[in-house]
């Protein structure tokens, strides 16, 4: 992706002002980064990213979203090998497959260089993403720069790196992660973010609308960002009709055709998905099937999760910025959101990475006034007087997020992906034939990861045409034992059966009567999130095999 040098290049005596500048106690901006400054070029940001991000990657071992995996690598996996479960998100043409296109081109690469194990079927798409995460950390030290300067960059940049919800999830194969890869990466080429757009080349906001338009194919509802940046840029620009009629237009037309014709290639027909996507979720209000939560839920507990501890810091950053524009955008979407019946933390994600910024923002606010880029014994007296509430300050964030990061992405939920990864090492060696899954549905990964074409069942949670019905994932939890035993009058017999203990607990009987024995245990949760606890993963083996 084509990139621009900022503001933070060009020389002293043109360089651009801020309008909200950070407080006279951060120093001057300077053109040259100080001595011993390792952030002092884009491309040692992109590798000080990367590598985290890389490190970040292998260190999710859990379980999140059930799309992480249904939506993105399963459908890759098809388009790849020629097998895998389509949902029936899929039938009805509410899903783009512009962005398992990604992994299906990472997966024939893999599977040209003979590199499809198992170990490397479920790491290579968090690996791949952690680049793409990378240049989202990068696009938002350099957006930082722009606004505020190098020394809110460094200290943004930090709050996205240790903030643990990015942690947990930016590296995952979910759409919203890459969407907000996509809008950090779009604002910063948007004039209007900006203080000042005088010194903007035209290209710069053509860039910006085609990478959010790229967005919005993804998932359509990015489009809720972009209006609001499209309406703030036709106000402040001055040449209105010209960005409407030669920009607007044309980079959308291009964009959404382009994946119009991908998506017809794929489905075998005319489908439009934004379309679809909004008739369901919007107009037919589909998404609730799946839950609903009150209106001010975003405020009060699902964005105030994601953010943290940073809140307090974000909105001092806020308030000593003054930077409105910027901040009205997180207001914007948490507003709308907020709106919807079905809510989930990972839809506004895109907006997480710029409460951050502020957050870096009232952090560098905690600096000495004196300028720290003195040289010999003024510099180390800098060093001894540098404030204790800033220390205070960064070791209350090291101390609150990472514990939290390190759990959710060793600990919390990790069955499912273990129990998976298990049985495809287990497939390589002739030991399993036919798998029942026996827990709600999309509890696990699937084809993507066991890899190998042999018959599996899950229990299916399609939504229902008629209201009131249950699914079979809500009558097997309703009553374990009756709904597998008229399940199995009719099965082909599984060689192994994956099942959570809360419900193996009632089936143990059934199972052992049926010639099954356990034969695995994996350790899953230690508290419950949406139904009992699920504390552990068990596979039953047939007796014989």
């Amino acid at each position: 992706m084509r990139q621009r040098q900022s503001a933070a290049v060009l020389p002293a005596a043109e360089s651009v002002k801020t309008e909200n500048p950070v407080p006279t106690k951060l120093g001057p901006q300077q053109k040259e980064s100080p001595p011993g400054d390792f952030l002092g070029s884009s491309r040692k940001v992109f590798a000080l990213c990367l590598a985290f991000r890389m490190v970040n990657a292998l260190l999710i071992q859990t379980y999140f979203n059930p799309d992480e995996h249904w939506q993105a690598l399963e459908v890759a996996h098809r388009i790849t090998f020629g097998y895998g479960h389509l949902t029936w998100e899929w039938k009805k043409g509410i899903r783009s497959y512009l962005h398992p296109f990604l992994f299906a081109f990472l997966y024939k690469a893999l599977a040209v260089l003979g590199l499809d194990t198992p170990w490397l079927m479920v790491k290579a798409p968090r690996l791949f993403q952690s680049f793409l995460a990378a240049f989202g950390d990068l696009y938002l030290y350099k957006l930082s720069v722009i606004l505020f300067g190098d020394c809110v960059a460094k200290w943004a940049l930090f709050s996205q790196l240790t903030n643990w919800f990015m942690f947990y999830c930016i590296t995952r194969t979910l759409s919203n992660s890459l969407e907000t890869v996509l809008t950090l990466v779009s604002l910063y080429y948007w004039p209007c973010m900006r203080a000042s757009s005088s010194k903007l080349p035209l290209e710069s906001r053509k860039w910006g609308l085609i990478i959010a338009a790229l967005a919005c194919a993804i998932r359509p509802t990015s489009a809720i960002i972009w209006l609001y940046v499209g309406l703030l840029e036709l106000f402040l620009t001055c040449d209105k009709l010209r960005f409407i009629f030669l920009e607007v237009a044309p980079m959308g037309v291009l964009v959404l055709g382009i994946t119009f014709l991908l998506d017809r290639l794929m489905y075998g027909s005319w489908v439009f998905v934004p379309l679809n996507f909004i008739r369901f979720n919007f107009l037919s209000a589909g998404g609730d099937y799946y839950g609903t939560h009150k209106w001010h839920w975003y405020f009060t507990q699902g964005f105030t999760v994601m953010i943290f501890t940073f809140l307090p810091f974000s909105v001092a950053g806020i308030i000593q910025s003054k930077n409105w524009k910027l901040s009205g955008l997180i207001a914007w979407v948490l507003g709308l959101y907020s709106v919807l019946g079905h809510k989930e933390f990972r839809f506004v994600l895109p907006v997480l990475p710029i409460a951050l910024i502020f957050s870096g923002h009232s952090l560098a606010a905690l600096r000495p006034s004196v300028s720290a880029y003195g040289k010999g014994k003024e510099s180390l007296k800098i060093h001894s007087k540098f404030p204790a509430k800033m220390h205070l300050a960064i070791f209350f964030l090291l101390a609150t997020n990472i514990p939290v990061a390190l759990y959710m992405s060793l600990v919390h939920q990790r069955g499912t992906e273990d129990v998976t990864y298990y049985l495809s090492k287990e497939v390589l060696h002739g030991k399993v034939r036919n798998i029942l899954f026996l827990m709600p549905c999309h509890a696990t990964p699937y084809y993507s990861t066991v890899h190998r074409d042999l018959p599996m069942r899950f229990l299916d949670c399609s939504p229902s045409e008629e209201k009131g019905i249950p699914d079979e994932s809500d009558q097997f939890m309703m009553d374990p034992v009756s709904f597998t035993s008229e399940l199995a009058k009719n099965w082909s017999l599984p060689s192994h059966i994956v099942v959570f203990d809360s419900e193996e607990k009632q089936l143990r009987d059934f199972l052992i009567s049926h010639s099954f024995r356990k034969i695995k245990r994996f350790f899953h949760a230690h508290f419950k999130v949406d139904r009992d606890l699920q504390a552990s993963v068990v596979v039953y083996g047939l007796t014989g095999d």
